[in-house]
């Protein structure tokens, strides 16, 4: 994972964890790689993966058993509220960099119509 200067890395990290269970590459009810694994994995401090896992327990996407580890909560209700709000991010992007290229709102919808089905398959 490469980070950017501009934003602290340990909500770049808590961003990507969030997409990641978005698309459902971490699923509900899965063990986190503990502080020590992820700070190796991510070259970054351990205690920048603790404020890491603390933000994520604060917003009730992860738990955390004593002398267990972290785990990802089974709220279907709160995985969804993430879902939303990670896809209200792509788009906010989606949008900004359109306004950038100075491609109008209509533009940008007929480029999204005209894309390959192909495209949109998982």
């Amino acid at each position: 994972m490469e980070f950017k200067k501009n934003i602290p890395i340990y909500l770049q990290i808590v961003d990507k964890l969030k997409q990641d269970i978005s698309l459902k590459i971490l699923t509900p009810g899965e063990k986190l790689m503990s502080t020590r694994e992820m700070s190796v994995k991510l070259k970054v401090n351990p205690n920048t993966v603790s404020r890491v896992y603390k933000e994520l327990e604060l917003e009730n996407i992860v738990f955390t058993k004593r002398g267990m580890g972290t785990f990802i909560i089974e709220d279907e209700a709160i995985l969804q509220n993430i879902k939303q709000k990670t896809t209200n991010d792509i788009m906010i992007k989606f949008i900004h960099d359109m306004r950038n290229l100075n491609i109008s709102p209509k533009e940008a919808i007929m480029m999204l119509k005209e894309m390959k089905e192909e495209q949109w398959k998982i």
